[in-house]
């Protein structure tokens, strides 16, 4: 597929559902997928930051690649985050994942070593040059405190014919025009932070990787169209109900707060694997608030 297409519209970062014993619920995974898609998904990416990828082995996460590209491969591109603790591993899951039906990667910074320069773009080239499939290059220093400039974007974008796109979750908005003004549509830009996707549409992206999609598709579609057709003055009354829910995307706790929303609305659960424990307490309460207002002034689409 050419990039032309291949990385537009809202590609839902989607969560891992577990089962009551802690082991990877696979029919709810594959239902999910399937909702997400029949909403106007554009592309499933598992095995993200929100899909608690540090805590699955590698042998969960080739699984999980596998029940995806069963349920939903033959509609769209299943696009795997690529992540590890060493190159060597990041390696051999880009492999590995092409190997289970993969349509594309996501290429994370090497989890807990914050790495300069020279260790991240050796990194990212291991794993760019591992596999043919095109290429998400995720930049989020807020999580992995590895930041990669738009002119460092443009050298590796430059070298890998098969880097199509980039997520930027730096939380900068000038960065978008920074990238375009190197590279032009060379790359495509997806917006990182649920947060900021009217603002980033309206700098240049064409794709948003989304979070609580996974709880809203049919609201996150009709954002993403509207702010994309008619700016933030078509998208304001229906961003404006969705902020508070959206601004749970970018807290250290975002991944509990998205289960507990998509067990609010009815798209899962809230199960979460340890060191994450279920919110509890004022911390609960205060999230609830935020939700239980959101389903009482949910819009008619």
């Amino acid at each position: 597929m050419s990039n032309a297409s291949f990385w537009k519209g809202v590609l839902p970062a989607i969560t891992t559902p577990f089962q009551a014993d802690g082991s990877v619920d696979h029919a709810f995974l594959a239902r999910h997928a399937e909702q997400l898609v029949d909403a106007g998904c554009t592309a499933i990416i598992p095995l993200g930051s929100l899909g608690e990828a540090a805590t699955l082995s590698f042998e969960e996460k080739v699984a999980i690649i596998k029940t995806l590209v069963e349920a939903v491969g033959d509609r769209v591109p299943v696009v795997p985050g690529i992540a590890s603790l060493s190159t060597a591993e990041a390696v051999r899951l880009a492999q590995a994942a092409q190997a289970a039906g993969a349509g594309g990667l996501m290429v994370l910074p090497v989890y807990v070593y914050t790495s300069d320069w020279q260790e991240a773009s050796a990194h990212a080239r291991a794993v760019l040059g591992a596999t043919d499939l095109p290429c998400i290059l995720y930049n989020n220093p807020i999580a992995y405190r590895t930041d990669l400039l738009p002119s460092q974007i443009a050298q590796l974008a430059g070298e890998f014919p098969n880097m199509q796109a980039v997520k930027e979750s730096s939380g900068e908005i000038r960065r978008f025009a920074a990238i375009k003004e190197l590279l032009g549509d060379r790359l495509v830009l997806l917006v990182g932070m649920d947060d900021a996707i009217v603002e980033g549409l309206a700098m240049g992206a064409e794709g948003w990787v989304a979070g609580l999609v996974n709880a809203y598709p049919a609201e996150s579609v009709k954002l993403f169209e509207l702010a994309r057709d008619g700016g933030y003055a078509a998208a304001a009354t229906l961003y404006h109900w969705f902020l508070p829910l959206l601004r749970l995307d970018t807290v250290p706790k975002f991944v509990q707060l998205i289960k507990l929303v998509q067990a609010k609305a009815g798209m899962g659960g809230e199960a979460v694997r340890a060191p994450r424990l279920a919110i509890e307490g004022a911390e609960r309460q205060a999230a609830l608030k935020v939700i239980e207002q959101a389903i009482a002034t949910r819009p008619a689409l």
